[in-house]
């Protein structure tokens, strides 16, 4: 297994290997292509098309966008995403339709060793983040690695989560719990 597929699957690998910088370097690319966009300039949808692989064509992503791969985000239907968006995608990051991600929000899926000599070198695992369908996600979330947002959910503006929260629920604080249950 190469080091790409180890760090979709979850596992420790060096994130200096030639594969996978090549495709930070294509992602760092088009996403500072996109610093002098908007979302409706006419070359727009040709760039995020080419750094989000599948995108919907219902779904926008203002810019300015920032991530690591591109090719490790998978979007639904009517997603909107605001400015200033930071997505780190080397464990998979998936969201689902009609999902709102606020600005500034942060969806972070690598983790560092948390052994100190391991951290010096060039390896960590990247852990997925799944969102859910019809999700709002206010101004300011951090989203931690490994994380699963239920369908339906609200995390209220700067909020961190750190765990799992289930469908149907408000979350809010640093960590997130849930304060409320919409159904």
């Amino acid at each position: 297994m190469n080091g790409f597929d180890k760090m979709r699957s979850g596992e420790l690998y060096d994130f200096s290997d030639a594969e996978t910088m090549e495709s930070i370097k294509h992602a760092n690319r088009l996403c500072r292509r996109l610093q002098t966009m908007t979302s409706m300039d006419t070359d727009y949808r040709e760039v995020i098309e080419e750094l989000i692989p599948g995108i919907p064509a219902s779904t926008t992503v203002n810019p300015p966008f920032h991530c690591d791969h591109g090719n490790g985000i998978k979007l639904g239907e009517n997603v909107f995403i605001n400015y200033n968006c930071t997505m780190l995608d080397s464990g998979l990051i998936t969201i689902g339709a009609h999902t709102l991600i606020g600005p500034n929000c942060q969806l972070v899926t690598p983790n560092h060793p948390i052994d100190y000599l391991q951290r010096r070198k060039t390896v960590e695992t990247g852990y997925p983040i799944t969102i859910g369908e019809d999700c709002w996600l206010g101004a300011g979330v951090i989203v931690c690695p490994g994380v699963t947002i239920g369908d339906r959910s609200i995390i209220g503006a700067g909020s961190v989560v750190v765990k799992d929260i289930p469908e149907d629920s408000v979350a809010v604080g640093n960590p997130a719990r849930v304060i409320k249950k919409l159904k």
